[in-house]
């Protein structure tokens, strides 16, 4: 009698068995995890490790990857691993576009050039904070074109910059939301440095601030007192390494009186590695004194400390 070939298992008996044979070996089929689990580990990558690595796993990941949600924040500090800051230029160009307008927070260092304001400008209408390090290529007249663009933004960092007064006066203009404002350089204490412009714009078009931070400007105490006068909603303020301003008695006490949260000329900058090299031995200048007296020690006080 001629035996039958024996019957083939089910497909779906194949299928669990593969499936067994996957969970038994601990092996993992990342491309069909769901959705919302590959995007909640998406969203814990940095700009580079998402569009370079995740991005190029496979089709499945390359789509999730382009999800708007991803882009709310865009930040890459990190440019160790990209030998050209072209390529880290194109990445955040990508990520804007990917981000459809959703963008509320860019943080832009090294690179940041008036092309990739404009093309930020263009995307990011509802923008509510922008930071830009060390960004010598961005000019007076690149963010000057955009500032008008940004009429949501509530907090702005520029530190160590190209950038004048006239930038200030336009970001004033045309930023009624602008609550922090930060405009930091390293430090100026020689003759003929004192210099109160940005000081002025500041008083003169920003009068809403409650937070600024101007570590290491130029000002006098007449550029001091304007703020003082004009942003009489301020709460914080930080002049570390702000050695022109002569510190008299009535300033001193204006000071007290009248900001919350208070930095001083001679207060350590450890916490802002941007601009900190070291700073001045308040003890060894001899040219510099608080005439108000013991009283403004006080301000060193962990109850009088504003994180910026």
């Amino acid at each position: 009698m001629d035996l039958l070939p024996p019957l083939s298992p089910p497909s779906s008996v194949i299928s669990s068995s593969n499936s067994n044979a996957v969970m038994d070996s601990g092996e993992r089929n990342w491309p069909d995890l769901p959705r919302d689990i590959v995007l909640s580990i998406f969203v814990k990558l940095d700009l580079n490790d998402l569009l370079t690595h995740a991005y190029s796993v496979c089709t499945t990941w390359r789509n999730i990857s382009k999800d708007p949600s991803l882009y709310r924040n865009i930040s890459m500090p990190n440019l160790c691993s990209l030998k050209a800051f072209s390529d880290l230029e194109m990445l955040y160009r990508r990520a804007i576009d990917y981000s459809c307008g959703q963008t509320v927070d860019v943080s832009i260092e090294f690179l940041g050039t008036d092309d990739l304001l404009r093309h930020l400008a263009n995307s990011a209408s509802h923008l509510g904070r922008l930071r830009l390090e060390l960004c010598y290529s961005v000019t007076d007249r690149g963010l000057c074109e955009v500032a008008e663009k940004f009429p949501y933004l509530e907090e702005l960092d520029i530190s160590i910059s190209g950038l004048s007064h006239e930038s200030l006066r336009a970001i004033g203009r045309c930023c009624p939301r602008l609550k922090t404002f930060k405009f930091n350089f390293k430090s100026y204490r020689h003759q003929g440095t004192e210099n109160d412009h940005e000081a002025f714009a500041i008083a003169n078009s920003m009068s809403g601030l409650c937070h600024l931070q101007l570590i290491g400007n130029k000002m006098t105490k007449d550029g001091l007192l304007a703020i003082l006068d004009r942003c009489t909603q301020l709460e914080s303020l930080d002049i570390r390494r702000c050695y022109n301003i002569d510190f008299i008695a009535s300033l001193a006490k204006r000071c007290k009186e009248q900001i919350k949260y208070l930095h001083l000329p001679y207060d350590a900058t450890d916490d802002m590695s941007v601009v900190s090299e070291g700073d001045l031995d308040r003890s060894s200048v001899d040219d510099y004194e608080f005439s108000y007296g013991s009283e403004i020690s006080q301000y060193n006080s962990d109850d009088n400390y504003y994180d910026f």
